[in-house]
């Protein structure tokens, strides 16, 4: 290959770099909502006593509004909620906040998220962890996902689609896997990915009887902890074949 076609394929591939993350900076800087969303960490996530830097950071720096449906965009900074199609939900920015700084995350962390809906949450995590790597299961929210996340410049953040109840051995073993659905019984494969020491975070059982664990791999086994009851939208695939 000729010196001049590596020139072009490089001068091409930075275009699209600078291009991508020029469109994210835009859509971002267009911020209408920035009055509401510190108004939203200040009262629903530091007065409820996330302390963690990092998490409050992230929190007032990723466009909420720009990952939900554009006629509830007006509700992106409430205390709640909010659908998102396909029966899936994006969870109220306190509880995204209380996970994340569960987790324990750091800079050089590699996180595993499973149930990416919108991509909000792994739009979190990729502001304070080095990898990002998130699973959905809904086609459609997956693709819309991998769009607004490359949009807005989130690129250490890689969305799969597929069943999360095997993780992603590919990419294993992570510091710390998120999951933002709730299954019956606790994922043996997805466990089995976690790096001595790592966590996971997850909301487990069923409605009304829903519980938000961590469980730390330690040397003896698992350590679990519960945090707090939930009301988590159910697991889907093959999470609901384990009876």
């Amino acid at each position: 290959m000729s010196k001049s076609r590596i020139f072009h394929g490089c001068f091409e591939s930075m275009l699209g770099y600078v291009f991508t993350v020029g469109i994210g900076m835009y859509l971002i800087q267009q911020d209408d909502y920035k009055t509401e969303r510190e108004e939203m960490v200040l009262n629903q996530i530091s007065f409820r006593g996330v302390t963690n830097s990092a998490v409050v950071e992230a929190m007032k720096k990723v466009p909420r509004h720009l990952f939900v449906p554009e006629n509830l965009q007006y509700l992106a900074y409430t205390d709640a909620p909010l659908p998102l199609g396909y029966g899936q939900t994006i969870s109220q920015p306190y509880m995204v906040a209380f996970m994340t700084e569960a987790a324990h995350l750091t800079p050089a962390a590699k996180v595993l998220e499973i149930g990416t809906g919108c991509g909000y949450q792994a739009a979190i995590l990729s502001q304070i962890c080095k990898k990002v790597y998130t699973i959905e299961i809904v086609k459609p929210l997956a693709e819309e996902a991998k769009r607004i996340l490359k949009d807005l410049g989130y690129l250490n953040i890689h969305v799969r689609q597929g069943d999360g109840w095997e993780g992603w051995p590919q990419k294993a073993p992570f510091d710390a896997i998120i999951m933002t659905a709730a299954p019956k019984h606790l994922p043996q494969p997805i466990l089995s990915q976690l790096k001595m020491g790592g966590i996971l975070i997850i909301p487990l059982g069923e409605m009304p009887n829903q519980a938000l664990l961590r469980y730390t791999k330690i040397e003896e086994g698992l350590k679990e902890e519960a945090l707090m009851p939930v009301r988590f939208v159910p697991m889907t695939g093959k999470a609901q074949q384990m009876e």
